[in-house]
């Protein structure tokens, strides 16, 4: 029996490099799964400056697949692994991520004039084990705008 250890990165760099080619070709798969199930692509990649975080540094944000899936504008966040021993793929759009991509979804909105079309926010994991055949799952409407709103305080307990 031939058991294989994990070999950690050499560096860095490697690590990245690793990540990214993991990230490019869970993307390629989730186009074509997105296409093969009725979406037209519109772009990929889109990449745009959408503000200041607290220290004043630009952010940019990006969105991995825009596509309509009929008359619907998806922006389609996609997340890649290798296994979810630990977390599922999905657990990786958090809050964050998920105000990051409405965020650029607002500005490619405004960019294009495409204001008043219907939206929805999807996403398309990706489980590629190593020798395996990748397992994809596309959950349609993860999010929306109004469940990103944050809460206001109405309850006037704490002034009795």
């Amino acid at each position: 029996m031939h058991i294989q250890l994990f070999e950690p990165p050499k560096s860095e760099s490697d690590l990245d490099d690793a990540r990214r080619r993991l990230g490019d070709f869970g993307e390629s798969i989730a186009a074509k799964f997105l296409v093969a199930n009725g979406y037209r692509i519109v772009m990929t990649n889109f990449k745009v400056p959408v503000g200041r975080n607290r220290t004043g540094a630009a952010v940019t944000g990006e969105i991995d697949i825009i596509a309509l899936d009929g008359r619907t504008l998806c922006f389609i966040e996609v997340k890649t692994r290798r296994s979810e021993d630990l977390v599922p793929v999905i657990a990786a759009v958090d809050k964050q991520k998920m105000r990051q991509i409405t965020r650029t979804a607002r500005v490619y909105r405004r960019l294009f004039a495409v204001g008043e079309m219907a939206v929805r926010y999807d996403v398309v994991t990706v489980l590629a084990p190593k020798n395996a055949e990748p397992k994809i799952t596309l959950t349609k409407g993860f999010w929306n705008e109004a469940s990103l709103k944050k809460r206001m305080w109405t309850s006037d307990r704490w002034m009795n």
